[in-house]
């Protein structure tokens, strides 16, 4: 059953924290913008798309390790618990854990709130005796879950290895915020992508249907619309590299040709091979992501990885 009181939305204002964070980011050097504005409806549509491309295996290994194991984490997590997934979007790979699980409630939340919206009816329909309380939010700042769930034990379900997204500094102070959130008794279970061989780590990012480079380039076309921008599309490139010092992929727009460029009124410049960073993807060893969860007040307890050992599900309770 899907409950919410959140009528869809006819128009938007411009988002302030949207602008803020580009400005800020055009403005400094090297530029760099969060990669929480990718996902516009279009940028969640073509994120999808990109987990389906034979390059990106996370999202299947993922998947077949919540297919494979869901005895084990049944017993691991048992009956009963509020799910509470971060950056829920499409939302595929719940299925094979709600019905493992057997939970009391699921809360999917996510920026999107068109995507969210129909990928929680979606689950709603197949899960009739599951209350879905969809929440319309961005999981880096303050929420609150709904009523409905006061009382109950909570699972945090942080697929995708989203952590690997943010910076250090900054992924253990999102675990703190999700362990206060969830409450004493909490436990989160988190997606976390392990270091491999760069040529594979690059083509996951670069593939070869240029699926991934659309999406990088959404972000541009969505400041064009959303920020009164003016820049061309045709003037950027999309760039995936490995940093093996930081152990990430980063992801950037390379300007090929010098570039004058408004947004939201404001006058920008690059030169030819200057970059937007866009995003980064850090990947983890064992030792790495037990020591990030336990500074993020989280004691992992289990761990499931599969054969090639190219992603890990870690279950950790709160400290």
């Amino acid at each position: 059953m899907l409950l919410t009181d959140e009528a869809p939305a006819r128009t938007r204002a411009i988002d302030p924290a949207f602008r803020r964070d580009i400005i800020e980011g055009l403005s400094r050097s090297p530029k760099a913008t969060p990669p929480i504005w990718f996902y516009d409806r279009r940028g969640s549509e073509l994120f999808e798309a990109i987990t389906d491309l034979p390059e990106y295996y996370p999202t299947r290994t993922e998947t077949a390790l919540l297919k494979a194991h869901g005895a084990d984490l049944a017993a691991a997590i048992g009956e009963g618990r509020a799910v509470v997934e971060f950056g829920a979007g499409s939302a595929r790979k719940t299925p094979h854990l709600l019905r493992a699980i057997q939970p009391a409630a699921y809360v999917p939340i996510d920026i999107s709130g068109d995507f969210l919206r129909a990928s929680s009816a979606d689950l709603a329909q197949a899960f009739p005796d599951l209350p879905v309380l969809p929440l319309v939010g961005d999981f880096n700042g303050p929420l609150e879950l709904p009523k409905a769930v006061e009382g109950l034990p909570r699972l945090g379900f942080f697929p995708g290895s989203t952590i690997g997204n943010m910076e250090p500094d900054a992924a253990v102070d999102l675990l703190r915020a999700m362990r206060r959130l969830l409450g004493r008794e909490a436990m989160l279970l988190i997606g976390m992508d392990r270091i491999k061989d760069r040529a594979r780590l690059v083509s996951a990012y670069d593939d070869a249907a240029g699926v991934t480079a659309a999406f990088n380039l959404n972000l541009v076309e969505r400041i064009n619309r959303e920020l009164e921008g003016d820049l061309p599309v045709d003037g950027f490139a999309h760039r995936a590299v490995w940093n093996d010092e930081k152990a990430r992929i980063e992801m950037h727009l390379e300007a090929v040709r010098p570039l004058h460029f408004h947004v939201a009124g404001q006058c920008f410049r690059m030169a030819p091979g200057e970059t937007i960073h866009t995003e980064s993807s850090h990947k983890y060893g064992a030792r790495d992501e037990r020591l990030l969860l336990r500074a993020g007040g989280w004691e992992p307890v289990r761990e499931w990885t599969d054969a090639e050992g190219l992603f890990t599900l870690v279950l950790a309770e709160a400290g």
